[in-house]
Protein backbone atom coordinates (compact mmCIF):
# COMPACT_ATOMS: atom_id res chain seq x y z
CA UNK A 1 0.00 0.00 0.00
CA UNK A 2 1.33 3.60 -0.74
CA UNK A 3 2.40 5.82 1.83
CA UNK A 4 0.22 8.38 3.14
CA UNK A 5 0.26 11.73 1.07
CA UNK A 6 1.83 15.01 3.37
CA UNK A 7 -2.04 16.42 3.13
CA UNK A 8 -3.94 13.22 4.44
CA UNK A 9 -1.81 13.32 7.98
CA UNK A 10 -2.16 17.06 8.08
CA UNK A 11 -5.62 16.29 7.88
CA UNK A 12 -6.19 13.84 10.27
CA UNK A 13 -4.76 15.56 12.53
CA UNK A 14 -6.65 18.94 12.21
CA UNK A 15 -9.05 16.59 13.22
CA UNK A 16 -7.92 15.64 16.38
CA UNK A 17 -7.12 19.38 16.95
CA UNK A 18 -11.33 19.99 15.96
CA UNK A 19 -12.16 17.21 19.15
CA UNK A 20 -10.02 18.92 21.52
CA UNK A 21 -11.32 22.21 21.45
CA UNK A 22 -14.31 20.47 22.87
CA UNK A 23 -12.46 17.67 24.86
CA UNK A 24 -9.30 19.65 26.25
CA UNK A 25 -11.21 22.27 27.34
CA UNK A 26 -13.75 20.67 29.37
CA UNK A 27 -11.07 18.60 30.89
CA UNK A 28 -9.08 20.94 31.47
CA UNK A 29 -11.56 23.91 32.57
CA UNK A 30 -14.68 22.26 33.51
CA UNK A 31 -14.16 21.29 37.01
CA UNK A 32 -12.73 24.81 38.14
CA UNK A 33 -15.77 25.96 36.23
CA UNK A 34 -17.38 24.00 38.20
CA UNK A 35 -16.13 25.17 41.31
CA UNK A 36 -15.08 28.55 41.25
CA UNK A 37 -17.81 30.26 38.89
CA UNK A 38 -20.86 27.84 39.16
CA UNK A 39 -20.41 27.41 42.40
CA UNK A 40 -21.07 23.59 42.63
CA UNK A 41 -19.41 21.90 45.53
CA UNK A 42 -16.20 19.56 44.49
CA UNK A 43 -17.94 16.06 45.80
CA UNK A 44 -21.04 17.51 43.85
CA UNK A 45 -18.71 17.61 40.81
CA UNK A 46 -16.60 15.18 41.47
CA UNK A 47 -20.14 12.74 41.57
CA UNK A 48 -21.63 14.76 38.37
CA UNK A 49 -17.73 14.20 36.43
CA UNK A 50 -18.05 10.22 37.26
CA UNK A 51 -21.31 10.17 36.16
CA UNK A 52 -21.77 11.55 33.01
CA UNK A 53 -18.22 10.24 32.46
CA UNK A 54 -19.50 6.28 32.27
CA UNK A 55 -22.48 7.71 30.40
CA UNK A 56 -20.32 8.70 27.95
CA UNK A 57 -18.26 5.26 27.83
CA UNK A 58 -21.72 3.43 27.14
CA UNK A 59 -22.21 5.96 24.46
CA UNK A 60 -19.16 5.12 22.87
CA UNK A 61 -20.04 1.40 22.83
CA UNK A 62 -23.35 2.50 20.97
CA UNK A 63 -21.50 4.98 18.33
CA UNK A 64 -19.54 1.71 17.53
CA UNK A 65 -22.66 -0.14 16.96
CA UNK A 66 -23.91 2.37 14.12
CA UNK A 67 -20.44 2.85 12.87
CA UNK A 68 -20.12 -0.68 12.34
CA UNK A 69 -24.03 -0.58 10.35
CA UNK A 70 -23.45 2.46 8.88
CA UNK A 71 -21.87 2.31 5.23
CA UNK A 72 -22.28 5.46 2.30
CA UNK A 73 -20.77 4.20 -0.80
CA UNK A 74 -19.69 7.89 -1.57
CA UNK A 75 -18.14 8.89 1.76
CA UNK A 76 -17.52 5.39 3.38
CA UNK A 77 -17.98 4.60 7.19
CA UNK A 78 -16.34 7.16 9.03
CA UNK A 79 -16.52 10.31 7.54
CA UNK A 80 -19.99 11.37 7.42
CA UNK A 81 -20.07 11.26 10.92
CA UNK A 82 -17.37 13.82 11.28
CA UNK A 83 -18.69 16.13 8.87
CA UNK A 84 -22.33 16.41 10.37
CA UNK A 85 -22.17 15.61 14.26
CA UNK A 86 -19.40 18.12 14.57
CA UNK A 87 -21.42 21.51 14.64
CA UNK A 88 -23.66 20.00 17.67
CA UNK A 89 -20.23 19.01 19.24
CA UNK A 90 -19.06 22.60 19.25
CA UNK A 91 -22.32 24.29 20.23
CA UNK A 92 -22.67 21.74 23.03
CA UNK A 93 -19.53 23.04 24.17
CA UNK A 94 -20.86 26.20 24.64
CA UNK A 95 -23.91 24.85 26.55
CA UNK A 96 -21.36 23.27 28.72
CA UNK A 97 -19.98 26.02 30.07
CA UNK A 98 -23.10 28.52 30.24
CA UNK A 99 -24.74 27.87 33.52
CA UNK A 100 -27.69 29.98 34.28
CA UNK A 101 -27.87 30.96 37.58
CA UNK A 102 -31.39 28.62 38.17
CA UNK A 103 -30.66 27.78 42.18
CA UNK A 104 -28.29 25.15 43.14
CA UNK A 105 -30.59 22.09 42.16
CA UNK A 106 -31.02 23.76 38.92
CA UNK A 107 -27.47 24.72 38.22
CA UNK A 108 -26.72 21.06 38.88
CA UNK A 109 -29.14 19.85 36.86
CA UNK A 110 -28.13 21.96 33.89
CA UNK A 111 -24.38 20.95 34.38
CA UNK A 112 -25.75 17.21 34.12
CA UNK A 113 -28.11 17.64 31.35
CA UNK A 114 -25.32 19.27 29.19
CA UNK A 115 -22.15 17.58 29.73
CA UNK A 116 -23.89 14.41 29.30
CA UNK A 117 -25.07 15.76 25.63
CA UNK A 118 -21.71 17.02 25.28
CA UNK A 119 -20.43 13.33 26.03
CA UNK A 120 -22.65 11.87 23.57
CA UNK A 121 -21.92 14.38 20.82
CA UNK A 122 -18.58 13.61 21.25
CA UNK A 123 -18.72 9.87 20.75
CA UNK A 124 -20.61 10.20 17.79
CA UNK A 125 -17.90 12.21 16.07
CA UNK A 126 -14.58 10.79 17.83
CA UNK A 127 -15.26 7.16 17.68
CA UNK A 128 -15.71 7.36 13.34
CA UNK A 129 -12.58 9.65 13.89
CA UNK A 130 -10.49 7.04 15.75
CA UNK A 131 -11.42 4.28 13.74
CA UNK A 132 -10.69 6.64 10.51
CA UNK A 133 -6.97 5.58 11.32
CA UNK A 134 -6.81 2.31 11.07
CA UNK A 135 -9.20 2.58 7.43
CA UNK A 136 -6.70 4.85 6.25
CA UNK A 137 -3.51 2.68 6.38
CA UNK A 138 -1.97 -0.85 8.03
CA UNK A 139 1.85 -0.01 7.63
CA UNK A 140 3.09 0.59 11.21
CA UNK A 141 5.06 3.81 10.57
CA UNK A 142 2.18 5.19 8.34
CA UNK A 143 0.33 4.58 11.78
CA UNK A 144 2.60 5.82 13.67
CA UNK A 145 2.85 9.58 11.59
CA UNK A 146 -1.33 9.71 11.50
CA UNK A 147 -0.72 8.86 15.48
CA UNK A 148 1.58 11.97 15.53
CA UNK A 149 -0.35 13.95 13.79
CA UNK A 150 -3.13 13.29 16.00
CA UNK A 151 -0.74 14.16 18.59
CA UNK A 152 0.25 17.68 17.32
CA UNK A 153 -3.38 18.22 16.73
CA UNK A 154 -4.37 17.64 20.17
CA UNK A 155 -1.14 19.32 21.89
CA UNK A 156 -2.00 22.42 19.48
CA UNK A 157 -4.99 23.14 21.00
CA UNK A 158 -3.98 22.51 24.27
CA UNK A 159 -0.63 24.42 24.30
CA UNK A 160 -3.11 27.22 23.39
CA UNK A 161 -5.20 26.60 26.17
CA UNK A 162 -2.41 26.92 28.35
CA UNK A 163 -0.75 29.87 27.29
CA UNK A 164 -3.78 31.99 26.58
CA UNK A 165 -6.55 30.62 28.81
CA UNK A 166 -4.86 29.05 31.56
CA UNK A 167 -3.66 32.59 32.83
CA UNK A 168 -7.60 34.34 32.88
CA UNK A 169 -8.39 31.48 35.98
CA UNK A 170 -7.97 33.90 38.38
CA UNK A 171 -9.99 34.62 41.80
CA UNK A 172 -12.21 37.50 40.99
CA UNK A 173 -12.41 37.57 37.17
CA UNK A 174 -15.15 37.48 35.37
CA UNK A 175 -15.07 34.00 34.01
CA UNK A 176 -18.22 33.09 32.68
CA UNK A 177 -17.44 36.08 29.80
CA UNK A 178 -14.30 34.63 28.91
CA UNK A 179 -15.90 30.64 28.44
CA UNK A 180 -18.41 32.17 26.89
CA UNK A 181 -16.32 34.35 24.16
CA UNK A 182 -14.04 31.73 24.39
CA UNK A 183 -16.22 28.81 23.44
CA UNK A 184 -18.10 30.81 20.80
CA UNK A 185 -15.14 31.28 19.05
CA UNK A 186 -14.20 27.57 18.99
CA UNK A 187 -17.39 26.51 17.12
CA UNK A 188 -16.01 28.53 13.69
CA UNK A 189 -12.73 27.24 13.89
CA UNK A 190 -13.50 23.44 15.26
CA UNK A 191 -15.91 23.78 12.09
CA UNK A 192 -13.10 24.50 9.93
CA UNK A 193 -11.17 21.97 11.00
CA UNK A 194 -13.63 19.09 10.83
CA UNK A 195 -14.30 20.14 7.14
CA UNK A 196 -10.39 19.95 6.53
CA UNK A 197 -10.22 16.46 7.85
CA UNK A 198 -13.54 15.50 6.07
CA UNK A 199 -11.84 16.37 2.53
CA UNK A 200 -8.46 14.78 2.88
CA UNK A 201 -8.77 11.96 5.14
CA UNK A 202 -9.74 9.26 2.91
CA UNK A 203 -10.09 5.28 3.25
CA UNK A 204 -8.20 3.37 1.65
CA UNK A 205 -7.84 -0.45 3.31
CA UNK A 206 -10.14 -3.65 1.69
CA UNK A 207 -13.18 -4.29 3.68
CA UNK A 208 -15.09 -7.29 2.96
CA UNK A 209 -17.86 -6.57 5.03
CA UNK A 210 -19.29 -2.95 4.65
CA UNK A 211 -21.79 -3.21 7.23
CA UNK A 212 -20.86 -5.91 10.27
CA UNK A 213 -23.70 -7.56 12.31
CA UNK A 214 -24.19 -7.29 15.87
CA UNK A 215 -22.98 -10.97 15.98
CA UNK A 216 -20.13 -10.75 14.24
CA UNK A 217 -18.94 -7.55 16.26
CA UNK A 218 -19.03 -9.63 19.38
CA UNK A 219 -17.30 -12.40 17.75
CA UNK A 220 -14.49 -9.97 17.44
CA UNK A 221 -14.61 -8.90 20.79
CA UNK A 222 -14.26 -12.07 22.66
CA UNK A 223 -11.60 -13.41 20.87
CA UNK A 224 -9.48 -9.97 20.94
CA UNK A 225 -7.14 -10.72 24.16
CA UNK A 226 -4.75 -8.19 23.02
CA UNK A 227 -7.66 -5.44 22.27
CA UNK A 228 -8.93 -6.69 25.78
CA UNK A 229 -5.33 -6.34 27.68
CA UNK A 230 -4.80 -2.79 25.79
CA UNK A 231 -8.30 -1.68 27.26
CA UNK A 232 -7.03 -2.54 30.46
CA UNK A 233 -4.09 -1.00 30.81
CA UNK A 234 -5.39 2.25 28.97
CA UNK A 235 -8.17 2.64 31.98
CA UNK A 236 -5.39 2.35 34.32
CA UNK A 237 -3.79 4.90 32.59
CA UNK A 238 -6.30 7.49 31.73
CA UNK A 239 -7.08 7.29 35.54
CA UNK A 240 -4.12 8.76 36.38
CA UNK A 241 -3.60 11.09 33.61
CA UNK A 242 -7.01 12.39 34.13
CA UNK A 243 -6.49 12.99 37.72
CA UNK A 244 -3.70 14.61 36.47
CA UNK A 245 -5.21 17.20 34.29
CA UNK A 246 -8.07 18.25 36.66
CA UNK A 247 -5.68 19.32 39.05
CA UNK A 248 -2.82 20.75 37.01
CA UNK A 249 -4.42 23.77 37.25
CA UNK A 250 -4.99 24.03 40.90
CA UNK A 251 -1.34 22.65 41.60
CA UNK A 252 0.35 25.60 39.56
CA UNK A 253 -1.69 28.10 41.37
CA UNK A 254 -2.80 26.61 45.19
CA UNK A 255 0.80 24.98 45.60
CA UNK A 256 3.43 26.15 43.48
CA UNK A 257 1.70 29.77 43.19
CA UNK A 258 2.88 30.05 39.90
CA UNK A 259 -0.04 30.28 37.73
CA UNK A 260 2.58 32.05 35.12
CA UNK A 261 3.86 28.55 35.10
CA UNK A 262 1.23 26.77 32.99
CA UNK A 263 2.06 29.32 30.22
CA UNK A 264 5.61 27.89 30.42
CA UNK A 265 4.48 24.54 30.42
CA UNK A 266 2.31 24.27 27.38
CA UNK A 267 5.52 26.20 25.52
CA UNK A 268 7.14 23.42 26.53
CA UNK A 269 5.00 21.16 25.63
CA UNK A 270 4.79 22.37 22.55
CA UNK A 271 8.39 22.81 21.45
CA UNK A 272 8.59 19.00 22.75
CA UNK A 273 5.40 17.50 20.74
CA UNK A 274 7.57 18.87 17.35
CA UNK A 275 10.62 17.34 18.45
CA UNK A 276 9.01 13.96 19.25
CA UNK A 277 6.70 14.01 16.27
CA UNK A 278 9.64 12.71 12.85
CA UNK A 279 11.15 10.86 15.65
CA UNK A 280 8.51 8.57 17.05
CA UNK A 281 8.17 6.60 13.73
CA UNK A 282 11.96 5.91 13.42
CA UNK A 283 11.49 5.13 16.94
CA UNK A 284 8.72 2.69 16.70
CA UNK A 285 10.26 1.03 13.67
CA UNK A 286 13.33 0.54 15.82
CA UNK A 287 12.16 -0.77 19.54
CA UNK A 288 8.45 -1.24 18.46
CA UNK A 289 5.27 0.22 19.94
CA UNK A 290 5.06 -1.77 23.23
CA UNK A 291 8.51 -1.17 24.50
CA UNK A 292 7.98 2.85 23.83
CA UNK A 293 4.67 3.08 25.96
CA UNK A 294 6.35 0.66 28.89
CA UNK A 295 9.26 3.22 28.68
CA UNK A 296 7.39 6.26 28.49
CA UNK A 297 5.06 4.81 31.28
CA UNK A 298 8.18 5.18 33.60
CA UNK A 299 9.36 8.82 32.98
CA UNK A 300 5.80 9.54 34.48
CA UNK A 301 6.06 7.63 36.70
CA UNK A 302 8.98 9.88 38.04
CA UNK A 303 7.34 12.88 37.35
CA UNK A 304 4.45 11.77 39.34
CA UNK A 305 6.88 10.87 42.14
CA UNK A 306 8.24 14.32 42.01
CA UNK A 307 5.18 16.27 41.79
CA UNK A 308 4.16 14.39 45.18
CA UNK A 309 7.24 14.43 47.38
CA UNK A 310 8.48 17.64 46.02
CA UNK A 311 8.09 20.58 48.92
CA UNK A 312 5.56 23.94 47.68
CA UNK A 313 8.76 25.93 48.32
CA UNK A 314 10.69 24.35 45.32
CA UNK A 315 8.92 25.18 42.51
CA UNK A 316 11.41 24.45 40.15
CA UNK A 317 11.59 21.01 41.15
CA UNK A 318 7.45 20.27 41.10
CA UNK A 319 7.52 22.06 37.76
CA UNK A 320 10.72 19.74 36.21
CA UNK A 321 8.45 16.94 37.90
CA UNK A 322 5.30 18.23 35.72
CA UNK A 323 7.88 18.19 32.38
CA UNK A 324 8.80 14.55 32.76
CA UNK A 325 4.82 13.38 33.76
CA UNK A 326 4.14 15.45 30.24
CA UNK A 327 7.15 13.69 28.52
CA UNK A 328 6.09 10.52 29.57
CA UNK A 329 2.23 11.12 28.64
CA UNK A 330 2.88 12.15 24.93
CA UNK A 331 4.73 9.37 24.24
CA UNK A 332 2.05 7.37 25.71
CA UNK A 333 -0.55 8.90 23.72
CA UNK A 334 1.30 8.86 20.42
CA UNK A 335 1.42 5.24 20.66
CA UNK A 336 -1.27 3.82 22.00
CA UNK A 337 -4.30 4.95 18.97
CA UNK A 338 -1.14 2.74 16.56
CA UNK A 339 -1.64 -0.01 19.30
CA UNK A 340 -5.00 0.50 18.83
CA UNK A 341 -5.25 -0.23 15.27
CA UNK A 342 -3.18 -3.08 15.13
CA UNK A 343 -5.51 -4.73 17.33
CA UNK A 344 -8.64 -3.94 14.06
CA UNK A 345 -6.26 -6.38 11.94
CA UNK A 346 -5.90 -9.02 15.01
CA UNK A 347 -9.97 -9.64 15.02
CA UNK A 348 -9.82 -9.42 11.50
CA UNK A 349 -7.26 -12.46 11.66
CA UNK A 350 -9.22 -14.34 13.93
CA UNK A 351 -12.95 -13.89 12.29
CA UNK A 352 -12.43 -12.90 9.20
CA UNK A 353 -14.55 -9.70 9.73
CA UNK A 354 -12.97 -5.67 10.01
CA UNK A 355 -14.63 -4.11 12.38
CA UNK A 356 -13.29 -0.67 13.20
CA UNK A 357 -16.08 0.84 14.92
CA UNK A 358 -17.01 -1.73 17.36
CA UNK A 359 -13.43 -2.06 18.23
CA UNK A 360 -12.17 1.45 18.94
CA UNK A 361 -15.56 1.61 20.87
CA UNK A 362 -14.29 -0.69 23.23
CA UNK A 363 -11.30 0.96 23.69
CA UNK A 364 -12.49 4.25 23.75
CA UNK A 365 -15.06 2.81 26.30
CA UNK A 366 -12.55 1.93 28.93
CA UNK A 367 -10.61 5.38 28.19
CA UNK A 368 -13.75 7.24 28.78
CA UNK A 369 -13.74 4.81 31.97
CA UNK A 370 -10.62 5.60 33.64
CA UNK A 371 -11.31 9.14 32.51
CA UNK A 372 -14.91 8.72 34.52
CA UNK A 373 -13.06 7.70 37.49
CA UNK A 374 -9.35 9.77 37.18
CA UNK A 375 -11.81 13.37 37.22
CA UNK A 376 -13.80 11.96 40.11
CA UNK A 377 -10.97 10.42 42.18
CA UNK A 378 -9.65 14.06 41.61
CA UNK A 379 -12.39 15.84 42.57
CA UNK A 380 -12.96 13.60 45.47
CA UNK A 381 -9.38 14.35 46.69
CA UNK A 382 -9.93 18.43 46.95
CA UNK A 383 -13.30 17.38 48.80
CA UNK A 384 -11.16 14.89 51.01
CA UNK A 385 -8.79 18.49 51.78
CA UNK A 386 -11.37 20.62 52.46
CA UNK A 387 -10.76 22.61 49.42
CA UNK A 388 -12.46 25.40 49.09
CA UNK A 389 -12.62 28.54 45.92
CA UNK A 390 -10.83 31.16 47.35
CA UNK A 391 -6.58 33.01 47.65
CA UNK A 392 -5.98 30.98 50.43
CA UNK A 393 -5.42 27.09 51.13
CA UNK A 394 -5.34 24.62 54.18
CA UNK A 395 -1.96 22.60 54.58
CA UNK A 396 -4.49 19.60 53.81
CA UNK A 397 -5.99 20.84 51.06
CA UNK A 398 -2.78 21.72 49.03
CA UNK A 399 -1.55 18.05 50.48
CA UNK A 400 -4.99 16.55 48.34
CA UNK A 401 -3.79 18.63 45.15
CA UNK A 402 -0.09 16.96 45.47
CA UNK A 403 -1.81 13.58 45.86
CA UNK A 404 -4.42 13.87 43.22
CA UNK A 405 -1.41 15.83 40.78
CA UNK A 406 1.73 13.23 41.56
CA UNK A 407 1.09 9.86 43.83
CA UNK A 408 -1.97 9.20 41.87
CA UNK A 409 -0.94 9.42 38.40
CA UNK A 410 2.17 7.25 39.15
CA UNK A 411 0.38 4.61 41.24
CA UNK A 412 -2.24 3.99 38.20
CA UNK A 413 0.53 4.01 35.91
CA UNK A 414 2.44 1.39 37.51
CA UNK A 415 -0.32 -0.98 37.46
CA UNK A 416 -0.51 0.37 33.61
CA UNK A 417 2.66 -1.10 32.70
CA UNK A 418 2.15 -4.44 34.76
CA UNK A 419 -0.99 -4.85 32.53
CA UNK A 420 1.19 -3.80 29.30
CA UNK A 421 4.48 -6.41 30.01
CA UNK A 422 2.02 -9.40 29.18
CA UNK A 423 0.57 -8.05 25.89
CA UNK A 424 1.59 -10.19 22.82
CA UNK A 425 0.56 -8.01 19.88
CA UNK A 426 4.33 -7.27 19.36
CA UNK A 427 5.22 -4.97 15.74
CA UNK A 428 6.47 -8.25 14.19
CA UNK A 429 3.88 -10.32 15.09
CA UNK A 430 1.35 -8.03 14.02
CA UNK A 431 3.57 -7.99 10.55
CA UNK A 432 3.41 -11.94 10.42
CA UNK A 433 -1.13 -11.18 10.95
CA UNK A 434 -0.64 -8.76 8.06
CA UNK A 435 1.06 -10.99 5.57
CA UNK A 436 -1.71 -13.71 6.51
CA UNK A 437 -4.63 -11.47 5.80
CA UNK A 438 -3.18 -10.56 2.55
CA UNK A 439 -2.82 -13.86 1.59
CA UNK A 440 -6.86 -14.69 2.42
CA UNK A 441 -7.48 -11.95 0.58
CA UNK A 442 -5.64 -12.66 -2.68
CA UNK A 443 -7.06 -16.28 -2.65
CA UNK A 444 -10.38 -14.54 -2.09
CA UNK A 445 -10.28 -12.29 -5.02
CA UNK A 446 -8.63 -15.00 -7.08
CA UNK A 447 -11.44 -17.40 -6.27
CA UNK A 448 -8.90 -20.04 -5.09
CA UNK A 449 -9.29 -22.28 -1.81
CA UNK A 450 -6.40 -22.35 0.51
CA UNK A 451 -4.50 -25.67 0.45
CA UNK A 452 -6.68 -28.08 2.56
CA UNK A 453 -9.65 -27.43 1.07
CA UNK A 454 -10.93 -24.67 3.80
CA UNK A 455 -11.72 -21.33 4.25
CA UNK A 456 -8.65 -19.40 5.71
CA UNK A 457 -10.97 -17.62 8.21
CA UNK A 458 -10.92 -18.82 11.76
CA UNK A 459 -13.99 -19.88 13.37
CA UNK A 460 -14.51 -17.38 16.50
CA UNK A 461 -13.05 -19.31 19.47
CA UNK A 462 -10.85 -21.90 17.91
CA UNK A 463 -7.66 -21.73 16.74
CA UNK A 464 -6.35 -22.69 13.30
CA UNK A 465 -2.75 -24.29 13.27
CA UNK A 466 -1.60 -21.17 11.73
CA UNK A 467 -2.91 -19.01 14.23
CA UNK A 468 -1.23 -21.32 17.02
CA UNK A 469 1.82 -20.81 15.37
CA UNK A 470 1.67 -17.40 14.70
CA UNK A 471 0.61 -16.93 18.64
CA UNK A 472 3.17 -19.42 20.06
CA UNK A 473 5.74 -17.35 17.97
CA UNK A 474 4.56 -14.03 19.46
CA UNK A 475 5.61 -15.52 22.78
CA UNK A 476 9.40 -15.22 22.18
CA UNK A 477 8.94 -12.54 19.46
CA UNK A 478 11.26 -9.14 20.05
CA UNK A 479 9.63 -5.91 19.38
CA UNK A 480 11.74 -5.74 16.23
CA UNK A 481 9.58 -4.24 13.62
CA UNK A 482 9.27 -6.87 9.88
CA UNK A 483 8.97 -4.32 7.33
CA UNK A 484 5.30 -5.43 5.23
CA UNK A 485 6.47 -3.56 2.33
Amino acid sequence: MNKLSKLSILGYGAGDAANNLAFTTATMFLLVYYTDVAGISAAAAGTLLLTVRIFDAFADVFAGRLVDRAYSKRFGKFRPFIMFGSIPLLLLSVAAFSIPQIGETGMLLYAYVTYAALGLAYSLVNIPYGSLAGAMTQEPGERAKLGSARMVGALLVSSALGIFVAPLIKPGANLQSTFTIITLVFVVIGAALYFFTFLTAKERVHRAVPKVSFKQSMATLKTNRPLLMLCLSSFLFLTGYMALSSVQLYYLRDVLGRLDLYAVLSIVQLAVTFALTPLMPRLVRSFGKKTIYVAAGFLAIIGGAIVFFAPASMVWIGFSGLLLSMLGVMAVNIVVWALEADTVEYGEWKTGVRTEGITYALFSFTRKTGQAVGGALAAYALAAGGYKSGPTHTAESLQAIQFAAGALPAIMTILAIVVMAKYKLTDAFHAQILGEIKARRALETSGAEPSGGGRAVSTPGVRTASEAALEAAAETAGPRNISTK
